[in-house]
Protein backbone atom coordinates (compact mmCIF):
# COMPACT_ATOMS: atom_id res chain seq x y z
CA UNK A 1 0.00 0.00 0.00
CA UNK A 2 1.66 3.24 -1.11
CA UNK A 3 1.98 6.07 1.36
CA UNK A 4 0.52 9.49 0.67
CA UNK A 5 3.02 11.85 -0.96
CA UNK A 6 2.41 14.53 1.68
CA UNK A 7 3.26 12.11 4.47
CA UNK A 8 6.43 10.92 2.76
CA UNK A 9 7.62 14.54 2.38
CA UNK A 10 7.59 15.19 6.14
CA UNK A 11 9.00 11.87 7.37
CA UNK A 12 12.69 11.65 8.27
CA UNK A 13 14.98 8.93 9.55
CA UNK A 14 14.88 8.94 13.37
CA UNK A 15 18.57 7.95 13.52
CA UNK A 16 20.16 10.57 11.25
CA UNK A 17 17.24 12.84 10.19
CA UNK A 18 17.81 12.26 6.46
CA UNK A 19 14.79 12.07 4.12
CA UNK A 20 13.16 8.69 3.51
CA UNK A 21 12.14 7.15 0.19
CA UNK A 22 9.56 4.45 -0.37
CA UNK A 23 10.55 1.07 -1.78
CA UNK A 24 8.30 -1.86 -2.57
CA UNK A 25 10.05 -5.14 -1.85
CA UNK A 26 8.09 -8.24 -2.91
CA UNK A 27 4.78 -7.79 -1.03
CA UNK A 28 6.23 -5.49 1.64
CA UNK A 29 6.82 -1.76 1.64
CA UNK A 30 9.84 -0.21 3.32
CA UNK A 31 11.05 3.31 3.89
CA UNK A 32 14.74 3.62 3.09
CA UNK A 33 16.96 6.25 4.65
CA UNK A 34 18.75 8.31 2.02
CA UNK A 35 21.63 9.20 4.35
CA UNK A 36 24.98 7.93 3.07
CA UNK A 37 26.21 6.64 6.42
CA UNK A 38 22.88 5.32 7.73
CA UNK A 39 20.85 3.48 5.08
CA UNK A 40 18.37 1.89 7.51
CA UNK A 41 15.17 0.35 6.10
CA UNK A 42 12.02 0.88 8.17
CA UNK A 43 9.02 -1.43 7.71
CA UNK A 44 5.52 -0.27 6.84
CA UNK A 45 2.87 -2.43 8.51
CA UNK A 46 -0.79 -2.07 7.55
CA UNK A 47 0.00 1.27 5.91
CA UNK A 48 1.68 2.65 9.05
CA UNK A 49 5.44 3.43 9.01
CA UNK A 50 7.26 1.88 11.96
CA UNK A 51 10.00 4.45 12.57
CA UNK A 52 11.77 2.70 15.41
CA UNK A 53 15.52 2.19 15.07
CA UNK A 54 15.19 -1.17 16.88
CA UNK A 55 12.71 -2.36 14.19
CA UNK A 56 14.81 -1.15 11.23
CA UNK A 57 16.73 -3.47 8.95
CA UNK A 58 20.40 -2.78 8.24
CA UNK A 59 21.36 -2.79 4.55
CA UNK A 60 23.09 -5.90 3.29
Amino acid sequence: MPLEAGLLEILACPACHAPLKEQDKEQETELLCTGQDCGLAYPVRDGIPVLLVDEARRPA
